[in-house]
């Protein structure tokens, strides 16, 4: 009997496997033997990365009438850094073993007396700050030392003021952002769960104080939504309240969301109070007034902060693993992506019967031509017989495949084959577009 660590250890090789095979991701540099925790997204990677992206973009911000969207700098004023507590806090436990001289997460790590590579003492624990340096210019001394930014929220607290004086939003309201952030984890594993560079989407929601446990458990239930609308269950995830202690410096209150990844529950996002801690730190440092002003009471003050955040890199990973699925279809075995229609890749796949009658294949570029106007995300194949182009597809996860025969150019009807099911329908093609898209969107 396989053990069931061995098992799901298998499932993320096959995962791994399929996303190189296939073109979602390819370890970064690899002609050159990679860089640890780094990562390359292939064009079906791109194409499911950008679809996260717009889905969470709409459902958070384009929908409502309370977010203001930014994209700030990745390099910023190494005084942010200090006024947030990165530069002096931002530390993970780090210990080394004095044989092989590799260093580990203590952490990370059921034994901290022995290293898990060589069997190796390990040496004490030290503290070790995860940030990038680099030097801005072209002096190289401590006046030109910047950081690649470690997170996101900075660069929404830093425009509270160019939001607010642009576009007088009433509280609450937020500020959001997808952009890149940088941490030079000690140990990066288990694909691009934990990596080194790496996408957040999240929103810094501004709130007065006595608002903060009402919206609070209001951003919890739409967390849950956004997680039913990316097609997982609700054990898939699971809610762990963080104890004092655990939490971040300026976290009140942490709430973490774990999907049920193959090498165990695990963070996907969290949920955190952060009071007025940021604002109030760079008032302080930059010695700037950004207090909001009650244009109804004439009352000045620090508001409130309300945290949604969502690693980018772990949804995709999460969204696969979801959608990996070995089953049988027609006494064959096959692997298929089950992906929810509307984050597919590939929306729809056309084939001609046959390639070498020019009528048919004239028939199937006309209604890829269609289809690709409609939805974009249409691939075009008419190599191999049939059922070997159903399993490509299959193992992309493209839900429709559109298969045009001799009886099209008779009734103007092809066949629509289901990924899931297998089951095959005739389509008049005057019909077609708006049937995939009833099923897609």
């Amino acid at each position: 009997m396989i053990s069931m660590k061995k098992e799901e250890s298998t499932i993320m090789e096959k995962i791994v496997s399929l996303a190189k095979r296939r073109g979602f991701i390819y370890q970064g540099s690899e002609i050159y033997g990679g860089l640890a925790g780094t990562w390359d997204y292939g064009p079906l990677g791109v194409a499911l990365k950008k679809n996260i992206e717009n889905l969470w973009w709409h459902m958070f911000v384009e929908s409502r009438d309370d977010m203001y969207g930014v994209d700030s700098a990745i390099l910023m004023n190494p005084k942010v850094w200090e006024a947030s507590g990165h530069v002096s806090g931002f530390s993970d436990p780090l210990v080394e073993c004095e044989k092989c001289k590799r260093r580990f997460r203590a952490d990370h790590l059921e034994d901290k007396n022995k290293c898990p590579d060589c069997g190796g003492k390990l040496g004490e624990e030290r503290q070790f700050n995860m940030m990038f340096k680099a030097n801005i210019g072209a002096a190289e001394d401590g006046s030109s030392i910047v950081y690649l930014r470690p997170e996101t929220a900075q660069g929404m607290f830093v425009n509270f003021k160019n939001i607010i004086d642009s576009f007088h939003p009433k509280l609450p309201f937020g500020i959001a952002q997808i952009g890149k952030s940088f941490r030079n984890e000690i140990a990066p594993r288990d694909f691009i769960f934990r990596v080194r560079e790496l996408e957040i989407m999240e929103f810094e929601y501004f709130v007065e104080e006595k608002q903060w446990n009402e919206l609070f458990e209001y951003w919890r239930g739409k967390i849950q939504e956004w997680f039913l609308a990316l097609g997982f269950e609700k054990s898939d995830i699971k809610e762990v309240e963080l104890p004092d202690g655990e939490r971040a410096h300026y976290s009140k209150r942490t709430l973490d969301f774990y999907f049920k990844y193959p090498h165990k529950f695990d963070e996907i996002g969290g949920l955190a109070y952060r009071t007025d801690f940021d604002l109030k730190k760079h008032i302080e440092t930059s010695g700037v007034d950004l207090r909001y002003l009650n244009q109804t009471t004439n009352e000045k003050f620090i508001p409130h902060v309300l945290e949604p955040t969502f690693g980018l890199g772990r949804h995709i990973l999460a969204v696969l693993v979801k959608a990996y699925t070995e089953d049988e279809l027609g006494g064959e075995k096959r692997v298929v992506l089950k992906f929810p229609p509307h984050l597919a890749p590939v929306k729809a796949a056309v084939f001609p019967l046959l390639k070498n009658k020019p009528e048919l294949l004239a028939k199937a570029r006309e209604i890829y031509a269609m289809l690709k106007k409609e939805f974009g995300a249409v691939m075009f194949d008419d190599n191999g017989n049939i059922g070997k182009r159903y399993r490509r597809q299959d193992e992309i996860g493209t839900p429709f495949c559109v298969t045009i025969d001799f009886d099209t150019l008779v009734d103007d009807t092809v066949t629509v084959r289901d990924r899931d099911t297998g089951k095959q329908e005739r389509v008049p093609v005057s019909e077609l577009t708006s049937r995939l898209n009833s099923r897609i969107l």
